[in-house]
């Protein structure tokens, strides 16, 4: 049985959603033997290639609080620094590359000096983590050899390109965007992230055209930046997740054919 790659795209705290995802992928057995992931996405992404289980993520992703990943900032840049993300994926991997994964991993990222993608495949993943999920307008640019990088999704909101890249041949992929329905913003954090996925959005059509099942939960009932709700948005991944991952997994062993 080939291995398939997921791709995990963005969403900020919606990215609880992937959580639930992982879990139905682990009750059905699906073999997944590529991952790659962009802002929240190469979060979850990375954890998971490490080896670790829905269970162990969903602890963390419990734990997370929006504003425990974000230092105040001085920089003409942004408002924020996520420089505390980077110290919370050390403190859960240690000081790993990408390369040392279980699993291949792919993490993107944007070189906003230029617009250009980056995909990383090795080197520092608390790094790489730090790029992709790098807001612009609300983080500062993470400064990585010479190039200045922000969040993945400018480029890829749904690295399917990204875990083609590394050996997939056949890709799943979590699109958190897709039936997502903004709300009234109460902030200006607020306002940048809304008016940011809005627009990456309208992109993310084109990147998952040709994959073999994307998963678009419906998460219009949760808000970009409350983690108070990810207690909800985890279960709500699961249950749009394994209806189509069991329908799918028929389709990868013959003996549950018709």
């Amino acid at each position: 049985m080939n291995a398939y790659g997921l791709a995990l795209g963005g969403g900020a705290v919606l990215g609880a959603a992937h959580v639930g995802v992982l879990q139905a992928v682990e009750e059905l057995g699906i073999p997944i033997g590529f991952v790659s992931g962009t802002s929240i996405g190469a979060f979850i992404a990375a954890l998971y290639a490490f080896g670790k289980s829905s269970q162990e993520i969903r602890e963390v992703a419990l734990g997370l609080d929006w504003l425990d990943l974000s230092g105040l900032s001085l920089s003409q840049y942004g408002l924020l620094s996520n420089r505390k993300f980077g110290k919370i994926v050390t403190e859960l991997l240690g000081e790993k590359n990408i390369e040392d994964a279980l699993r291949p991993l792919a993490i993107v990222a944007t070189d906003i000096s230029t617009g250009g993608r980056v995909v990383f495949t090795r080197g520092d993943v608390a790094s790489a983590i730090m790029a992709s999920s790098c807001i612009p307008g609300v983080f500062r640019p993470v400064e990585y050899k010479g190039l200045m990088l922000v969040d993945g999704v400018l480029v890829e909101n749904v690295p399917v390109a990204a875990v083609r890249s590394i050996g997939a041949r056949q890709v799943i992929c979590v699109d958190l965007l897709g039936k997502h329905v903004f709300r009234e913003p109460q902030h200006i954090v607020s306002v940048l992230l809304n008016a940011f996925y809005s627009v990456i959005r309208s992109a993310t059509s084109a990147q998952i055209a040709d994959v073999d099942l994307c998963i678009t939960p419906d998460l219009s009932a949760f808000s970009l930046i409350d983690t108070a709700q990810v207690q909800d948005i985890i279960p709500a991944g699961y249950s749009a997740a394994f209806p189509l991952l069991q329908a799918f997994s028929v389709g990868l062993n013959p003996e549950n054919a018709d």
